[in-house]
């Protein structure tokens, strides 16, 4: 297992990783991201996102994607939009080296903490975040708005 700092000529196999959560999470039909655009939005002149991959075998089999944010209260913050592990490949500790090297780049980069979203039915990632201490926010609501393009 290698985890690094994923490259442009990534973006094709963490778009499947991207299609997969989808699926697991009932809605593919949200998905209107492109790889053109995440290329573009990923490793473009001004990235707006990061990512590590978990590699096995040369094959990316995890991913975690992330971004930066800032508080007023808190500063500087690490988002976690998401860390995916292929269903084949889950249940092997992957998942729990990803966060931890996630963990590691939020310190890295200097941020105060770390945030990131869970749904409510979704008991095993609920449970694998326990597991490193995570408080669980019920006050706030996401709120969003969409634009047509």
């Amino acid at each position: 297992m290698i985890i690094r700092k994923g490259v442009a000529t990534d973006v094709p196999q963490l778009f499947e990783l991207v299609q997969e959560l989808a699926l697991y999470e009932k809605a593919p039909q949200e998905v209107t991201n492109t790889p053109e655009q995440m290329l573009r939005d990923g490793f473009g002149d001004q990235p707006l996102f990061g990512v590590l991959v978990t590699e096995i075998e040369n094959k990316i089999v995890a991913m975690s994607l992330y971004y930066f944010r800032y508080s007023t209260w808190k500063g500087k913050r690490l988002y976690l939009e998401d860390i995916i592990v292929k269903e084949a490949y889950r249940g092997r500790g992957l998942g729990k080296a990803l966060f931890d090297a996630t963990i590691e780049e939020a310190r890295q980069t200097n941020c105060t903490g770390m945030m990131w979203q869970v749904l409510d039915w979704n008991e095993p990632a609920i449970n694998f975040y326990k597991q490193f201490g995570t408080r669980f926010d019920t006050e706030w609501w996401n709120c969003h708005l969409d634009f047509d393009k």
